[in-house]
């Protein structure tokens, strides 16, 4: 009878492997068709992703707002303080996007417009400045020479070419929204805004029924330190790269430097990625200026600049950031390093957020091995 049992499981175990062997070869052989279901299953999603994403933006806004209409004396408005306050965050963000649609963008827009049309203008002066220098100057290498010849017959306008860019752009975007998406996403955030405290109370309940009562607890306050460290750092970022960005557009068009706009636009931008952000906005600031204005104006610009960012790195900025995410600037710079070689800009961006929240974790981990070691050690002596 055992005989005859363990024969069957015998055949039951091959009959499995094969069907799973056929089942993966099938998948393989589908690849192609089983990616396209899936990619269409996600371009189903994306406005409801795209709704979370956004609802988790407005949050903490949502949230502080509602705290101060429910402090209210006026009944009618602490009674209804989370509509009030997901309309008043979604008034103030409309109003921020018209304003950045209709009066900043076209101003940046229209310096970037002017800088890729007298571009190759720009680089034909260089070229004959750069051939105008006195034959032992420091300039005048082999390297630089070299260099020189190889990009000397290069059109370079035909890389800079906004309609082209602009059409790139156009269907990037297309491929990736669409009008009934952005109506879709703005929707699904609200409807989550508005419902967010039985949203949260169900994943509460849903983990701590499923997971272990250590895990929970554990996934619950590195949930929360995520939510904090990046919250903190976006939007302190944010005002700072904004104030940086102003300031040094006003003081570029007060010295009459030319596409003061962009310049300082892409300088407050880059000035979002600690350390190495300002280096490459500056260094491309600086080029620019020296190609459009002269050399005595670069360098007082560089000086108004560097002024700026100082005053920014020690007093503006630890007002606006303070010691939130009190990472050193040694782990900052590799962070930022790592991300950028494999993220590129946004993973640069993201990697102090990201590596706060590692040395949160390691840090646990180290306390709680240094706790367990020393139990150990207790134990072993008694």
């Amino acid at each position: 009878m055992n005989e005859i049992k363990n024969h069957g499981k015998k055949w039951l175990y091959w009959f499995l492997l094969g069907v799973a062997i056929i089942t993966v070869y099938k998948l393989f052989d589908n690849f192609g068709d089983i990616m396209g279901v899936i990619s269409k299953f996600f371009d189903i999603l994306a406005p409801f992703l795209a709704g979370v994403f956004i609802a988790y933006l407005l949050y903490v806004p949502c949230r502080k707002i509602e705290d101060v209409y429910q402090n209210s004396k006026i009944k009618f408005i602490s009674k209804k303080s989370r509509i009030l306050s997901i309309f008043t965050v979604c008034t103030i963000t409309l109003l921020l996007l018209i304003i950045l649609i209709n009066f900043i963008l076209p101003v940046v827009l229209e310096s970037v417009r002017d800088l890729i049309n007298n571009i190759q203008n720009y680089y034909e002066i260089a070229i004959d400045k750069y051939n105008n220098l006195p034959s032992d100057h420091i300039l005048k290498g082999e390297i630089v020479n070299e260099a020189i010849k190889n990009i000397q017959n290069i059109d370079i306008k035909q890389y800079f070419k906004l309609d082209t860019i602009m059409e790139y752009a156009i269907s990037a975007i297309d491929a990736v929204i669409s009008v009934f998406d952005i109506f879709v996403a703005v929707i699904v955030s609200i409807y989550i805004l508005a419902e967010r405290t039985q949203i949260l109370a169900f994943i509460k309940r849903f983990a701590e029924a499923t997971l272990k009562e250590k895990t929970y607890r554990n996934i619950g306050k590195y949930f929360n330190n995520t939510n904090e460290i990046f919250f903190k750092f976006v939007a302190s970022q944010l005002v700072d790269a904004i104030v940086v960005g102003v300031l040094i557009t006003v003081a570029m068009s007060i010295m009459g430097i030319k596409y003061a706009p962009f310049l300082g636009f892409l300088i407050g931008l880059f000035n979002m990625i600690p350390y190495f952000g300002a280096i490459i906005a500056v260094a491309v600031s600086a080029i620019i200026t020296l190609i459009t204005g002269g050399l005595s104006q670069t360098i007082w610009m560089l000086i108004v600049v560097i002024v700026l960012q100082q005053i920014d790195a020690n007093i503006i900025n630890p007002k606006i950031v303070g010691q939130s995410l009190k990472i050193s600037p040694l782990l900052v710079i590799f962070a930022v390093t790592v991300g950028g070689a494999y993220f590129g800009i946004l993973g640069m961006f993201l990697a102090v957020p990201a590596i706060a929240v590692i040395r949160i974790v390691i840090d646990d981990y180290i306390n709680y091995r240094l706790k367990t070691k020393k139990k150990q050690e207790i134990t072993d002596i008694k």
